[in-house]
């Protein structure tokens, strides 16, 4: 059987429990302030943010333009049935 622990043995405990658990604190606030910082994250990885940014909405853009101007196109002229001069009967999709 263990000796009984006296008092002084108890505070003694305690003040190291205290220590060890203010350094585990001051590390993790060190790893969440690392782990949060998004300024210098992103500030080292911008110029490629920016280029496929611009990247994306070039294509994005041409893309989307160049689907509704056929959409419109498409819906104004239709397929052509018959054509007689400058009229002619479309069907519309």
């Amino acid at each position: 059987m263990p000796a009984p622990r006296t008092p002084d043995r108890v505070r003694e405990d305690i003040e190291k429990e205290r220590e060890s658990l203010a350094t585990a604190v001051e590390h993790l606030r060190g790893e969440l302030g690392d782990a949060t910082d998004l300024t210098g994250k992103l500030r080292s990885k911008l110029p490629v943010l920016a280029v496929g940014a611009a990247a994306a909405g070039f294509f994005l853009g041409g893309g989307v333009g160049a689907s509704m101007r056929y959409l419109a196109r498409r819906g104004r002229e239709g397929d052509e049935k018959a054509k007689v001069g400058r009229w002619s009967l479309r069907e519309r999709g």
